[in-house]
């Protein structure tokens, strides 16, 4: 359940914040985070509380874990990240892509509980972005002692862990398929060799070859901290990364013949991203297409000596962002308790004929939702073409398909991105 806060019984213009005393300050602080206590407390009695249905608290029937046994393994999800706050799980809220994950790993009990889980992320996903594959390892409750685990017939006869997640899941997440371990301490997270992103965009007026000239000055290591929002705060001091693929491709072409409406997208693959990195570089690369910037642009800012502070820009939109492909190394994390051999860790994705048919027709049904919506507007466009032109005359084209990408407020004369005010250093922000 979101609490709601009244913004205006609980802020004041910045003018009047300016003629505040110190001591008025200290003390306004003090009443925020006291009422921001206040609603955590509230948060937490909600999600304590989730449960209750009809003002009945649901009575579970115990599980006993101790009498099961346990297999480490990979599950892949996709989600449509639209309308939820982001990957990982969050204290004051339940509107996270692993809070419904573990809830349903719980309700079917497989699992006894988060902290006891052995639990890794391949991926950690913001606010409104997707995701086609994303990975997590954990132990879950298995039909078979460990010695049969890795038995083709006892992996054929497991738990359907991905029919079994599916009925609880809403219908924008999915488990597609799992993978068995034989490391037990295999990561999804530390063992992912690769990961793969799109950002999808429809061309426009964008010069694409323009903007797949900025990007092949990103392909190979780098310091981003021109190019990514800084995570001091959370330890992250070090900006260098590496880029093994960035390329620019088109992924449908309009219906309409009108090649403005083509969709495209920008796949970029590496072992670790930056904190919004891919959204700023699209940002960036936008700007060049929309010639606004030339594609030196991207080696100005990735010379951290002679640009050592950010300039301030707005990030491209969250939605066209899809996790969309990990890649794990084979025979990783291997320990002194588990024996070596030839085998590989990597035993295959397992798939159910039923499951992924079911997951299928799900996921088709919202795309004939939202895929008959994009009709009805593109088919309106053509008809206000025609209406334009019979009125004044000429076609007059709309080309800035892919300006709503950016955010914040656009000014009416462009500032080039080296003339802007710039972030702190990050030394500074360190400090």
């Amino acid at each position: 359940m979101d609490v709601k806060v009244n913004k205006k019984a609980n802020s004041l213009p910045s003018e009047e914040l300016h003629l505040l005393s110190k001591e008025e300050l200290v003390e306004r602080i003090k009443q925020l985070e006291a009422h921001n206590k206040q609603l955590k407390c509230i948060v937490q009695k909600n999600l304590q509380n989730s449960d209750v249905v009809n003002g009945k608290k649901s009575k579970k029937r115990p599980f006993d874990f101790s009498k099961c046994h346990k297999r480490h393994v990979l599950l892949r999800f996709y989600y449509l990240g639209w309308d939820y706050q982001g990957f990982a799980a969050q204290e004051d809220s339940i509107g996270t892509i692993e809070y419904h994950v573990f809830a349903a790993l719980q309700k079917v009990c497989l699992i006894e509980s988060r902290e006891t889980s052995n639990y890794n992320r391949c991926g950690r996903t913001d606010k409104g972005v997707s995701a086609f594959h994303q990975v997590i390892s954990l132990d879950v409750r298995s039909k078979f002692p460990p010695e049969e685990q890795l038995q083709d017939d006892k992996i054929a006869a497991e738990l359907d862990y991905c029919s079994m997640l599916n009925r609880v899941l809403p219908d924008d997440i999915r488990c597609l398929a799992w993978m068995p371990m034989v490391n037990p301490s295999y990561s999804a997270r530390f063992d992912c060799r690769s990961r793969t992103y799109r950002y999808f965009f429809p061309r426009g007026n964008l010069n694409i070859t323009a903007m797949e000239e900025a990007a092949r000055y990103m392909v190979g290591t780098h310091d981003f901290r021109n190019l990514c929002k800084m995570d001091v705060g959370n330890g992250v001091v070090t900006f260098v990364r590496s880029i093994e693929e960035i390329c620019i491709r088109q992924s449908q072409a309009d219906t309409l013949d009108d090649r403005g409406y083509d969709m495209m997208y920008l796949q970029l693959r590496g072992k670790a991203f930056l904190w919004h990195q891919v959204r700023c570089i699209m940002a960036v690369l936008l700007l060049v297409g929309q010639g606004r910037e030339t594609p030196a642009i991207v080696q100005e800012l990735l010379d951290v000596e002679k640009n050592p502070c950010k300039p301030q820009y707005s990030m491209a939109s969250d939605v066209p962002l899809n996790l969309y492909d990990c890649q794990f190394n084979e025979n990783s994390g291997e320990s002194e308790d588990v024996p070596t051999n030839d085998e590989s860790d990597l035993r295959g994705w397992i798939y159910k004929e039923d499951d992924l048919w079911r997951t299928m027709s799900d996921l088709q049904s919202l795309w004939t939702k939202h895929s008959v919506k994009t009709t009805m507007i593109r088919e309106m466009l053509a008809t206000l073409h025609g209406v334009f032109r019979e009125n004044f005359g000429t076609a007059r084209p709309l080309t800035n398909q892919a300006d709503s990408l950016t955010q914040g407020v656009r000014s009416r004369e462009y500032c080039p991105l080296l003339d802007r005010q710039r972030c702190e250093s990050l030394e500074n922000r360190i400090e």
